[in-house]
């Protein structure tokens, strides 16, 4: 059994092993990328009132400012992007996010009744969607931002048509 297995029980087969769709954290990084840019162009265009001794403290400061805005807006997206996982098998599905603590859902296959999925105008130009799974619980299991939602959707009807394994 491989490294990347270990999460399975014995004859579980992975289906698929997804991240959310890179969509989700388009925002941030285009967001650091403008600060960059700014603190940039903010470096290399110090009114000439800045005295040269000054100089050089306004420019670390303005990069100082970018690199805190840089650590507190981007990297938690990018970091919770990294490690939000969708696993399905053919026992379950599994849900990991998390980088200091771990949290995990399983879903069994047997439990879910019913998989639909929803996507808007900007989950079709990405090829993503929602994927939901109603089961015995009062409010249906939501997957947001998975990538081609749709093929997941018949592998896992497939799945809950399937005869029960011994």
């Amino acid at each position: 059994m491989s490294p990347r297995n270990t999460h399975l029980g014995q004859d579980e087969v992975q289906i698929a092993h997804l991240r959310t769709h890179p969509k989700r954290i388009f925002g941030p990084v285009l967001l650091g990328l403008v600060l960059l840019i700014a603190a940039a162009a903010g470096a290399m265009l110090l009114p000439p009132t800045v005295s040269p001794e000054m100089g050089p403290w306004v420019v670390g400061g303005i990069w100082i400012v970018a690199a805190i805005l840089i650590i507190v807006i981007v990297v938690p997206s990018v970091l919770r992007w990294l490690t939000t996982t969708y696993i399905v098998t053919t026992r379950r599905i599994m849900t990991r996010r998390g980088l200091l603590t771990r949290h995990g859902h399983d879903i069994p296959i047997r439990s879910i009744s019913a998989v639909s999925t929803e996507r808007s105008l900007s989950d079709r130009l990405f090829g993503c969607g929602t994927l939901m799974l109603a089961t015995s619980a009062e409010q249906p299991v939501r997957l947001d931002d998975v990538p081609n939602v749709q093929s997941l959707e018949v592998q896992i009807s497939e799945l809950l048509a399937a005869p029960l394994q011994a």
